[in-house]
């Protein structure tokens, strides 16, 4: 995969690439939208919870496809609250590392289920 971050643009504001390229013989999996629930139906207590259960789901899913964090080329995460901002970046963060996929967040009046606080949903692709 290549980023493109190209100069000619303002530098991302966060912890992303503007854009990324997949090569031609790269597999691709695309991620439904994961919420804060674990494998018991447990709902994470609160939005930092809930993030940490998002991407262990996430991780599993890519185990499962034989792909890992590192694969995923985009995320778009949806939250309810702009206020969990700075907990579901922390965990972002402290989960992606350096990795730097394409992102987009959104803030949404309401999830499916009003005790979800978050959604991510990924893109990922590696190369046969």
């Amino acid at each position: 995969m290549r980023q493109y971050n190209p100069k000619t643009v303002a530098a991302p504001a966060g912890a992303y690439s503007h854009a990324i390229g997949v090569p031609a013989n790269a597999r691709s999996l695309y991620v439904s939208g994961q919420v804060g629930i674990d494998k018991d139906g447990n709902l994470g207590c609160d939005v930092g919870e809930q993030t940490h259960i998002v991407w262990q789901n996430i991780s599993l899913i890519l185990q499962d496809a034989g792909m890992e964090l590192a694969d995923i080329v985009k995320v778009t995460a949806y939250l309810t609250d702009p206020a969990d901002l700075p907990a579901y970046g922390k965990a972002r963060s402290e989960i992606l590392g350096d990795a730097r996929p394409c992102s987009t967040l959104l803030f949404v009046s309401a999830l499916v289920h009003p005790e979800w606080k978050i959604e991510v949903e990924v893109v990922a692709a590696k190369e046969e």
